[in-house]
């Protein structure tokens, strides 16, 4: 299960930008941790391949990792802010109200 939502400079999804350079922040889930890593990356599927490849040292120990959630933006720095608010306290909490659904069908094993 995945969401995915576009950050465009004027709101709208496709708003006349060019979609041409993306940065992604990303939500992924080990079930042999039972935890969830958040990053931002520009190359959302090469980050995934290293995550479970066992490329990136910290998400090494969870293989394999599943895609929860990402959000698209067109601005590096609108990406970088969103991904340190998730991390903050404000942003674990909304995490929690967003996901809950995904995170309960998980924890019931109703979710490959």
């Amino acid at each position: 299960m995945w969401r995915g939502r576009i950050s465009a400079q004027d709101g709208s999804a496709s708003g006349g930008v060019g979609l041409g350079n993306m940065y992604y922040v990303y939500i992924i889930y080990s079930s042999v941790l039972h935890k969830k890593y958040i990053g931002r990356t520009d190359d959302l599927k090469l980050r995934l391949a290293k995550h479970n490849s066992g490329a990136t040292q910290f998400t090494r120990a969870g293989k394999p990792w599943r895609l929860l959630y990402y959000e698209s933006f067109v601005n590096k720095n609108d990406a970088i802010a969103e991904e340190l608010f998730l991390k903050s306290g404000k942003g674990r909490e909304r995490l929690k109200f967003f996901l809950k659904n995904t995170m309960d069908d998980i924890f019931r094993g109703e979710v490959a």
